[in-house]
């Protein structure tokens, strides 16, 4: 292949993706306009409330038991070679609260939800049912689309509180079942350590995990082609684009954080 050639490809390769990015950007900004604007749905949107939040609750509990309990062990042995076992309480609930879950119960939001909202919307597509509900004189947009984000953007930062929650408790629980901490002053080091802006950064955070993860879905699925392949590669590509996005969006939002 010649230079020019691979120049060429590069370039084409570059327009592609900034062109996906600039259509993405229009698709979110018209959600959050339908969002503010009536008519709303509130039966859809009571919907969208219980299949995002309620229903993710047992899979964002789990995971982020296991992963307080993990990292609590990880943090004992790490500190146990340079004699500061007494750090895992305070890094256990910085850690869980500022990076971990946040970014797991996005995560978890991204696989459970986008891929579930890309594959209906894509499927309604499909089978001609968003067609309907325009000849029907119902936006699309405000009828599936802002139901949904609305929702992720309210639910999501409800759950990575409880997952910092009880991803704190598990490692609570493995501390002192486990590596004999006194459960007093576990607790006490937990709370002493964290700040305001703690807790503030994890919130923010999972707002922005919960819209992106819907809005992928959302996208997706309004873009999917025709018959089952088409649902299958909304799917598939609103759960990579939702996972990226997320990682992405946590590197920026730690990086503002940081600088406070």
């Amino acid at each position: 292949m010649s230079p020019m050639s691979a120049l060429g490809m590069i370039g084409r390769t570059s327009l592609g993706r900034l062109a996906a990015l600039g259509r993405i950007t229009r698709f979110a900004a018209s959600t959050f306009s339908h969002m503010l604007r009536p008519p709303f749905y509130p039966r859809e949107f009571a919907n969208a409330l219980l299949q995002v939040g309620w229903l993710s609750l047992p899979v964002v509990a789990l995971t982020a038991i296991f992963t307080g309990g993990a990292l609590a062990l990880q943090i004992y042995a790490g500190g146990a070679r340079f004699n500061a076992e007494a750090v895992v309480p305070q890094i256990v609930a910085i850690g869980m609260v500022r990076e971990l879950g946040p970014v797991l119960v996005g995560l978890m939001i991204a696989a459970r939800v986008t891929s579930s909202i890309a594959a209906e919307i894509a499927t309604m597509k499909v089978t001609e049912q968003i067609d309907a509900l325009v000849t029907l004189s119902t936006n699309p947009m405000k009828y599936l689309v802002a139901p949904r984000v609305l929702a992720a953007l309210i639910t999501v930062p409800v759950l990575v509180g409880v997952g910092d929650i009880i991803g704190i408790m598990g490692g609570y629980v493995v501390a002192t079942e486990t590596l004999d901490f006194n459960a007093a002053a576990y607790l006490k080091n937990t709370v002493d350590f964290l700040e305001l802006r703690d807790i503030v950064s994890s919130l923010v955070k999972g707002a922005a995990f919960g819209t992106i993860a819907a809005l992928m879905g959302c996208y997706y699925g309004m873009q999917s082609g025709r018959g089952a392949q088409g649902v299958g590669r909304a799917t598939k590509g609103s759960v990579e684009a939702a996972a990226v996005l997320i990682l992405a969006a946590n590197f920026v939002l730690t990086g503002v954080f940081f600088s406070l």
